[in-house]
């Protein structure tokens, strides 16, 4: 089985309105360093994705940081992570940020945060690759999303042959558990299929 050696985690560059949002993101930055999982992440030092961050390199875990040279004062780039990347722009930040993990997980965030679990969704959808992809729904805050992709699903926008592939976790402790045994069950499919190539975009 690929294993789980990095994560992509997309979120807020904000704290949102709910404690529990910052709380989730500080315990996920640790449980990844707990399980020597690299952290991969949008580079910034605000919000969430900094939050995250820092709890992973305090915990003595590795990440790596991607930020498009725009953002670098916007976000206020974080210059202590494990390896920092600049990009040109937003499409090589998004590439990278995708060639280097082996799964994805959407913490709450904004337009930006949807934009990206969301396209991951797509090219998973089309065949581009068998990542994982889970949405941590903490305090319910995917609901919504969740909601409005059964109703896609329900009126024949997303057909037979072009299911979703995605999970659901409503806690931190769920995420890793859940992916896993998700990253399984996406090779026996794989294989199945005529092998995938996981790493293919």
């Amino acid at each position: 089985m690929m294993g789980l050696g990095s994560i992509c985690i997309y979120c807020g560059s904000g704290k949102g309105a709910d404690p529990a949002f910052e709380q989730a993101a500080i315990e996920l930055g640790r449980l990844l360093a707990r399980e020597g999982i690299r952290l991969v992440y949008g580079g910034g030092s605000l919000g969430l994705m900094g939050a995250s961050a820092r709890a992973c390199l305090d915990a003595g875990g590795e990440v790596t940081g991607i930020i498009p040279q725009f953002l670098v004062d916007k976000e206020l780039m974080l210059p202590e992570v494990s390896e920092l990347i600049v990009t040109a722009d937003m499409h090589e930040r998004k590439r990278l940020m995708f060639e280097k993990a082996d799964a994805f997980v959407a913490l709450p965030g904004g337009i930006g945060t949807l934009e990206e679990v969301v396209e991951q969704m797509t090219w998973a959808q089309l065949g581009r690759h068998a990542k994982p992809i889970m949405l941590a729904n903490i305090a319910g805050f995917w609901d919504p999303l969740v909601e409005l992709l059964h109703h896609m699903n329900q009126n024949a926008f997303i057909r037979e042959g072009f299911e979703l592939s995605y999970g659901v976790a409503d806690t931190i402790d769920d995420i890793l558990p859940k992916m896993r045994k998700r990253l399984g069950q996406l090779e026996d499919r794989a294989a199945e299929a005529g092998a995938v190539d996981l790493q293919k975009m």
